[in-house]
């Protein structure tokens, strides 16, 4: 009960604006710096400035700590940033309704949320009024429908405490079946395959690939895979962004960008 009575610090506003989707600067973060509460001496951003236009992939990359999560939870509006604004189709958040900006963002992150529930519910949670038949499509879409029809109940099957009776790449799957089902205009991929065997990492990529048509695309990038496909890359380090490019183009301009690629993306057997 004591949880259920705080009282959020995020205030909706009284007469919010009605999103739309025809602008081609789809977010947009001005002069933004930002401390988290437990750490007001060290910014997690930094004066950034940053803009997505309609449709394109983005990768953010850069060492532990150098913000881009902090981008995600700006953008979905669970901090307000110190200074600066966000924009979703040239509207602040901060005049939208919450709702309509969660809803138009779907989230793949790395360590997905499953609930000890069937299938069916954990798939459409990512959009509660599907039908069963459009939950089967994103499951197939998802690489996801294969594996759940093996399942003692196949949709039906419960799936334990945070779907404790899955593989890694399986609750990946149906993360993803969500995002497909929910079908956001902007996808953020907290990129979740560097953990998965070779296999799965296949499958979650084929189901990624087919998401990111057609779609802004903000991915938290772990893998030079990724990279490479992205139509820009933001280096970002200590809250800010020193770099943004194609990956050929940083390799020659950001020294931190090639240390990133010879630290992190060679140690892979993969790639």
């Amino acid at each position: 009960m004591e949880l259920l009575k705080v009282e959020s610090d995020i205030v909706e506003a009284q007469q919010p604006l009605q999103l739309t989707a025809d602008n081609e600067i789809v977010v947009q973060f001005e002069q933004v710096s930002f401390n988290y509460p437990s750490r007001p001496d060290s910014p997690a951003l930094m004066n950034l400035n940053l803009k997505i236009a309609k449709g394109k992939i983005i990768a953010l990359v850069g060492p532990s700590g150098a913000g881009k999560t902090t981008l995600f939870e700006l953008l979905q509006r669970f901090y307000e940033p110190q200074q600066g604004s966000v924009k979703f189709n040239g509207i602040n958040i901060k005049q939208l309704k919450l709702a309509d900006l969660r809803d138009a963002i779907g989230i793949v992150p790395q360590q997905p949320v499953l609930f000890s529930s069937d299938v069916w519910h954990n798939i459409r949670y990512g959009k509660p009024s599907a039908t069963d038949k459009e939950v089967i499509s994103a499951a197939k879409r998802a690489h996801a429908d294969e594996f759940i029809t093996k399942l003692p109940q196949g949709y039906a099957s419960f799936l334990g405490e945070q779907g404790v009776r899955l593989s890694g790449g399986q609750k990946q799957r149906i993360a993803l079946a969500r995002a497909i089902l929910k079908d956001p205009e902007v996808l953020l991929l907290d990129e979740a395959t560097s953990a998965l065997d070779a296999e799965s990492e296949h499958h979650v990529q084929a189901a990624l690939k087919d998401l990111m048509v057609n779609r802004t695309t903000l991915i938290i990038a772990h893998r030079l895979a990724t990279v490479k496909h992205a139509d820009l890359i933001v280096v970002m380090d200590n809250g800010e962004i020193k770099d943004i490019g194609d990956h050929q183009s940083l390799l020659v301009s950001s020294d931190l960008y090639k240390r990133l690629c010879e630290l992190q993306f060679t140690q892979s057997p993969n790639h």
